[in-house]
């Protein structure tokens, strides 16, 4: 009888410390934000960094809250480089962000290795807006180097990383002014925000009210 009693209070012990550890790690993942991609090859679970990288995060988890990626496919895939949306839909029409640019956060000490996401930009350091990528391969040439800005940095893949690899591998061609783009759209099917009590969103920019300028009249 005593063997009973004992077997029961160690599996009830093993299923107590079970889900403690479980209740542990789903509390460490959250002390982040995170974004959850479903796509039409899977879903992409993202870990974002604001510690490291404030605005970029509170630019990206904003375009996500408006619905500004869903429908919009990944546009520009380059196996073993990277994977690149937030700009496109199905018939490569630009949606374009409402959001101003945001500062280029390049030197946050994040670098651009397989599985980290990114903001995409223009020449111009400071030109991101929604579109990013994910990389594929480990990319340091992307990073920043001393005074040159790079591609900043903002959070990593935490499951999906297999979804990531499939669109890598899907075959591309060019399509009118635009390169590398899948002859199969795939889209984000939706972007959402899973721990919403994890982000602590930035003040808005202020912005200087538009004068018109008086025209002399001849």
């Amino acid at each position: 009888m005593q063997n009973i009693h004992f077997k029961l209070f160690s599996r009830l012990l093993l299923v107590s410390l079970v889900l403690l550890s479980q209740a542990f790690t789903t509390n460490a993942y959250a002390e982040n934000p995170q974004i959850k991609l479903q796509t039409d090859m899977g879903d992409i679970l993202l870990e974002l960094y604001p510690e490291q990288a404030p605005v970029s995060v509170d630019n990206f988890i904003k375009h996500t809250n408006s619905f500004h990626y869903d429908g919009l496919i990944f546009h520009r895939v380059i196996k073993g480089f990277m994977i690149q949306s937030g700009g496109h839909t199905f018939d490569l029409t630009p949606r374009e962000s409402e959001r101003a640019p945001i500062i280029n956060e390049s030197f946050n000490g994040l670098s651009n290795s397989r599985g980290t996401i990114s903001m995409a930009r223009t020449n111009d350091p400071d030109s991101a807006k929604a579109q990013f990528f994910i990389n594929h391969g480990n990319n340091k040439s992307l990073n920043g180097r001393g005074a040159k800005a790079g591609y900043a940095v903002f959070g990593s893949v935490i499951e999906g990383m297999d979804v990531v690899d499939a669109i890598a591998e899907t075959k591309v061609a060019t399509m009118g002014m635009y390169q590398n783009v899948p002859v199969t759209a795939i889209r984000i099917l939706s972007a959402r925000l899973l721990n919403p009590e994890a982000w602590k969103p930035l003040a808005e920019p202020k912005t200087l009210p538009a004068f018109e300028k008086p025209i002399p009249i001849r």
